[in-house]
């Protein structure tokens, strides 16, 4: 597949979560009233459009990022806001507010297999709706919202459009941007009230295996661990119907996939990584998600689109924090041709 894509616009615009991961590595995640041990922590960034933005920027994208979102008025506020500005990521569109502090995580990973858990505070986050994006006067050509599920005020019903959020990507699309969501995997029955009405308002709808199939009812992890790679195709084109326009893109460790509008099916294996590689997994699904929209801005056969996906996520897997780990694009790429891919994981009929 071949984007075209518009010459009057450039950059991506992403807004939504803007968070401080504190990452902690313990040695096992305990049972209830017992002890784990902390063996080392770090601090990184945290959030959709957080990750996405850096990822980009590290990688060495030569179109415009900018950063909309909330901040709290304290030092974690401030902390983003200079990463942003260390990085040349405008933003202008990224406020400060004294109503609630900054949003944070405690990702507790565990030593070894990389598994985390996260414990959320959801501060300014919680208030931001975007309602105030001046969408017709921006250049960008793309805007990333996420994560769908996590956003309080974008959550929250909307009589015309079903969602807060809904509403936003509409204006989005509307005035002439390409849009695209991601969601957060939680455990609810949340997905179908939430993210449905906004497929209908997105061009390009990037989520994990877990995502896809809460907001479609596919099983698309088997109990025993396998990819049902029929169910997972089945997701794509519920997620279709339901209204994307564009593509529908879903990853895996495994690797990736996509489905067009116009019914291409593209399969992307990850990487054949070694196990002591990897030292964290919090940061792999946004860091897909970024090589996979740089793709989508620059108008690259999905194929390739989907192989820098899976190459960025490689980059971000050999670091605890979601962005200290990637490299410029080529490193990126190089990765794959260090350890090479998976071998193609079967594709039932």
């Amino acid at each position: 597949m071949k984007n075209k894509v518009s010459t009057a616009r450039s950059g991506l615009l992403a807004g939504g979560n803007w968070i401080i991961d504190q990452v902690k590595i313990i040695d096992v995640y305990p049972q209830r009233e017992q002890l784990a041990n902390i063996r080392s922590q770090s601090q990184g960034t945290g959030g959709a459009p957080y990750n996405v933005l850096i990822d980009l920027a590290k990688m060495g994208a030569d179109f415009p990022l900018f950063a909309a979102g909330l901040v709290g008025n304290d030092a974690l506020g401030e902390e983003i806001l200079e990463d942003c500005l260390k990085n040349k990521i405008d933003t202008r569109y990224l406020a400060v507010t004294s109503e609630a502090p900054t949003s944070y995580t405690d990702v507790m990973t565990e030593q070894g297999c990389g598994h985390r858990t996260f414990f959320h505070a959801r501060g300014a986050n919680a208030l931001w709706s975007g309602k105030d994006l001046p969408f017709a006067k921006t250049k960008a050509r793309i805007f990333h919202l996420g994560y769908l599920l996590l956003l309080d005020a974008l959550d929250e019903p909307d009589d015309k459009f079903g969602t807060k959020a809904a509403r936003l990507l509409a204006a989005a699309q509307a005035a002439g941007l390409k849009t695209s969501v991601d969601v957060v995997s939680e455990d609810s029955d949340r997905f179908a009230k939430i993210v449905n009405p906004a497929l209908k308002h997105v061009d390009y709808c990037i989520l994990n295996e877990i995502e896809a199939g809460k907001t479609t009812g596919f099983k698309i992890r088997q109990a025993n661990g396998r990819l049902d790679t029929v169910a997972l195709r089945h997701a794509a084109g519920a997620l279709l119907q339901q209204g994307v326009r564009e593509v529908v893109v879903i990853h895996f460790p495994e690797g990736g996939f996509a489905r067009t509008r116009k019914g291409e099916d593209v399969w992307q294996p990850s990487l054949k990584l070694p196990a002591n590689y990897i030292q964290g997994t919090a940061g792999a699904g946004d860091a897909f998600c970024a090589g996979t929209l740089f793709g989508l801005h620059e108008g690259w056969e999905l194929q390739r689109c989907l192989l820098v996906g899976v190459c960025a996520a490689a980059a971000s897997l050999a670091h605890a924090t979601c962005t200290q780990g990637m490299k410029s694009l080529n490193s990126c790429l190089a990765l794959a041709k260090k350890y090479g891919l998976r071998p193609k994981f079967e594709v039932a009929e």
